[in-house]
């Protein structure tokens, strides 16, 4: 959790504390003590009906986080099957395309990675995706091999593109402003209602109340971090590309 997170969470704890003080004192447990009945039905059923909303947007976000994990994958598998292909070109083309396939994933680690967290792009990036398809169509088959070679190359790099835009899409998916409204009227709800209850160990309900606002704001705080998949706590690291860069043979001259 980030500063902010534990801020927040901190000053939700006080503001509860306080507005149960000030409840416990201006409205006695023997009166509130008398709905408690009442007052437990309705708060079972909120409570059920929110903890239905929060997993719902729990699964959602999770999913777009490892929905955008696996398309880093498989960008860099589309930009892995260039560079393999690249080694087997004459120079200068193969050499050519093969520094193309090196400086995009290094760019996109150390350059672009920053940048989405900000909601942006680089600008770096999306020249070499243009370079890398000027080589690939430059590419003259002379053999049937080097016809193989080149109907992949193009596959590959649509593949690349194709990725790459989808990436940079899910860069903003987020949770829908409707569904936040939810979750944080829903939360209030949930926990007040805790304040509707009457017990005599004043102690015992200032515990309970601000154990279960402490849930809610944990869980509220860990969709937030989730809300977008390349920023926050649980944002997608550049693994995939990471993974490419480690993984080759020494470059040709």
């Amino acid at each position: 959790m980030t500063v902010e997170d534990i801020s927040i969470l901190l000053i939700t704890m006080v503001l509860l504390a306080v507005a149960l003080k000030m409840l416990q004192r201006w409205v006695p447990h023997p009166i509130r003590e008398s709905h408690n009945d009442v007052a437990g039905f309705i708060f079972a059923a909120v409570g059920v009906l929110y903890a239905v909303l929060l997993g719902f947007v729990v699964i959602t976000v999770w999913t777009g986080n490892d929905a955008a994990r696996k398309t880093t994958f498989e960008e860099a598998d589309a930009l892995a099957g260039i560079y393999w292909i690249s080694r087997e070109l004459p120079a200068p083309l193969g050499p050519q395309l093969e520094q193309q396939t090196l400086a995009y994933a290094r760019t996109v680690q150390d350059t672009e990675w920053p940048l989405m967290a900000d909601h942006h792009s680089s600008p770096a990036a999306t020249k070499l995706v243009y370079d890398m398809r000027s080589s690939v169509f430059s590419i003259n088959p002379a053999t049937s091999q080097q016809q193989v070679l080149y109907e992949h190359a193009v596959s590959h790099l649509e593949s690349l593109a194709s990725e790459r835009r989808a990436r940079l899409n899910q860069v903003d998916d987020e949770v829908p402003v409707l569904l936040w409204v939810a979750l944080i009227v829903g939360g209030v709800l949930t926990v007040g209602f805790t304040f509707l209850f009457g017990l005599s160990n004043t102690l015992a309900h200032s515990l309970m109340v601000l154990s279960l606002g402490a849930l809610v704001v944990v869980s509220l705080l860990v969709i937030k971090e989730m809300n977008f998949p390349f920023a926050g706590a649980t944002a997608v690291k550049p693994t995939a590309f990471d993974v490419f860069l480690q993984r080759l043979p020494a470059p040709r001259s």
